[in-house]
């Protein structure tokens, strides 16, 4: 077991979890550490960015209005927002067709961890099944990615 190449896996996973995969095959690890670093790396950051996004939300509401007060103050507009950009559409078209399933399995892989969480939390984040299935779609995803990368390649 080399800590030095699991860790690394780990880390990439925390954030790029499509391709930490590719970086156990890369390193010359075995198919389970490969997919063990990066499930407990994806959950890890998953669990971080889930229960803190109501605190990223608030903070960024308040950014908004504190440069809305200040442009008004200043006798300027107030600077308007994009609302509907194509990444916007794209996540309110998944949960439309997917629901919670697809936004807990999906969003943090197509998208990374970090934004895929908050995205779930922001629309799930009062369900108590949320945090699970995000966890269950770690273990999908990483299952099916090693067995991608190991199988095919």
């Amino acid at each position: 077991m080399e800590w030095g190449s699991l860790l690394t896996v780990f880390g990439l996973s925390t954030f790029k979890f499509m391709f930490a995969p590719l970086t156990g095959k890369g390193l010359s690890l075995p198919f389970w550490e490969t997919f063990l670093a990066c499930w407990f790396g994806g959950t890890f950051s998953a669990a971080i960015f889930f229960y803190a996004s109501e605190l990223v939300m608030k903070s960024a509401k308040k950014r908004r209005e504190k440069k809305a007060s200040e442009a008004i103050a200043n006798g300027l507009t107030a600077p308007v927002f994009k609302r509907f950009t194509k990444m916007n559409r794209f996540i309110i078209r998944m949960k439309r067709n997917m629901g919670i399933y697809g936004i807990c399995f999906w969003a943090p892989f197509l998208l990374s961890v970090p934004i895929g969480s908050v995205v779930v939390a922001k629309f799930y984040g009062n369900e108590n099944r949320a945090f699970p299935l995000i966890t269950l779609g770690m273990a999908i995803n990483a299952l099916l990615m090693c067995s991608l990368i190991y199988g095919v390649f």
